[in-house]
This record gives structure tokens, sequence and C-alpha cells, in this order.
């Protein structure tokens, strides 16, 4: 599948994802769901629908020392996880499976963090895309509420979920959140200034109690509209993107 991908650069470069020319390709998003993570050296992190394992493989570059799982449903995606933790050197078990239907190794284990980035559509709603690898990954075939089900029971105590979603599926999140997850967070993510916020991390934490934080929105651009061809990220989400640092989530 080599001459049909592209090598790309997160992380200013410290990352290196092989994904296809064609279909679904990691934009940020993946790298803000990783940044996300409240993470440590030594603990055990599980993303469900890994895609090519962009998140998973930008978590390891912050925080070393971490085993990394990830289930992908497509086969041609779920190899190119694998070999992007070749590619990036770290060791990254990639189970080809539906996440209804996990394979033994996975539902043995509990994880300290799990991570997701679901389809954001509704097909319900919407149109399907024309590539089957970008509507598998971007149109919702499993309900939203499947995820967290599956996410919350892989998570071990004191561990944490953590999505990046929608804002409009926000009372989706919330109304179908196990009840075994507390201490949930919703960090806003908002495009510009005066922008409502398109974009949402969820987090939450297995056995929490602390009550339910809506912090102030993280804003993505500066100033209002984009107004040249260039990057014009906030200093915030540019330390993200390109150094690799963690969101500014409040503890």
């Amino acid at each position: 599948m080599t001459g049909n991908t592209t090598k790309n650069e997160y992380l200013g470069g410290r990352v290196l994802i092989r994904q296809p020319k064609i279909g679904y390709r990691a934009g940020v998003d993946p790298v803000l769901l990783a940044a996300a993570v409240p993470a440590s050296s030594g603990q055990s992190v599980l993303e469900l629908g890994t895609g090519v394992g962009t998140a998973a493989l930008c978590l390891a570059e912050r925080v070393a020392g971490l085993t990394l799982t990830g289930v992908e449903i497509q086969p041609e995606y779920a190899q190119l996880a694998r070999d992007n933790g070749e590619l990036n050197s770290e060791d990254f078990t990639v189970y080809t499976a539906d996440l209804t239907d996990l394979p033994p190794e996975v539902k043995q284990q509990r994880y300290d963090h799990v991570i997701a980035n679901p389809p954001y559509f509704d097909r319900a709603a919407g149109f399907a895309a024309r590539d089957t690898g970008r509507e598998t990954a971007m149109g919702e075939d499993t309900p939203l509420e499947i995820w967290l089900d599956v996410a919350s029971r892989r998570v071990a105590p004191k561990g944490f979920l953590t999505f990046i979603h929608r804002a409009e599926r926000l009372n989706c999140l919330l109304s179908h959140l196990p009840s075994s997850l507390g201490s949930v967070q919703v960090q806003p993510l908002q495009p510009r200034e005066g922008r409502d916020s398109h974009l949402l991390i969820l987090r939450a934490r297995h056995s929490g109690r602390s009550p339910l934080r809506l912090h102030a929105p993280i804003r993505m651009h500066e100033g209002a509209f984009h107004a040249e061809d260039r990057d014009d990220y906030t200093p915030e989400i540019r330390s993200v993107l390109r150094g690799g640092d963690s969101l500014p989530i409040p503890d």
C-alpha cells in the first residue's frame, strides 16, 4: 500500500505518519485528542478506532514509557497503524476488530486511559462519503452510546476516558455516559474569537466524584476571520500542534 500513501509530519516532524492518499486523512483532531490525555510514564493506553495511529503515537511522543494498544475495524488502516508504530520506534499493538466485538486480549484488560475520536456525523441526518475508508472514519455506523459503553468497560479504576467530538453531540455524550464514570470535564474548542465552539474534549474518570466542570473555551485561531494564507493558530494551539505540548485544560 506504500505507493498509495503519503508520509506526513506531526508535532514539528517528531512524529511521522503514513496514511492513504485518498480516504480518511488525519488532521489536527487526533493531535488535540492526544494533547488532552493526562497520561504519565508507565501507564497503559487503549485507543478505540485508532485509524492510522496518529493520536496514540502523538501521545507517546509527549509521554515516554506508555503501553499502547489500538483497535481499528479497517484492515488497511490497522496495518498502517502498526507500520507507523515501527516508523516511530514505538511498541504499538493494533488489533483489527470491531469495537462491538473486541478481541479477548483487549477484553481481559483494563487500561489507565481509553481514548477515542469517534465518527462525527450521524448518517440519519447527512450523506455518506464516497470513499469507504473516509465514510467508515467519519460516518457514525455504531451509535455513540455504544462507543461510550465499550470504552467505559475498559477503563481501570481511577483511570480516564478522553473523547474528542462535535459540540452538537454533547447532549448525547453526557446523557449516555455510564454511571461508573464521574468527575466529568468538558473543554470546548473555539475556532475563532466570537465564534461558537464546534469541537470539544470530554474527559471523565472512573469512580470520579467531582462535579461536572464546563471550562472556558480554548481558542484555536487568532482574529475573527482568516485574513491571510498562513498559519494563524494561537500560541497555545501552536505549542500543541508543533511543540507537542499538552492542552491547557485545568485539573
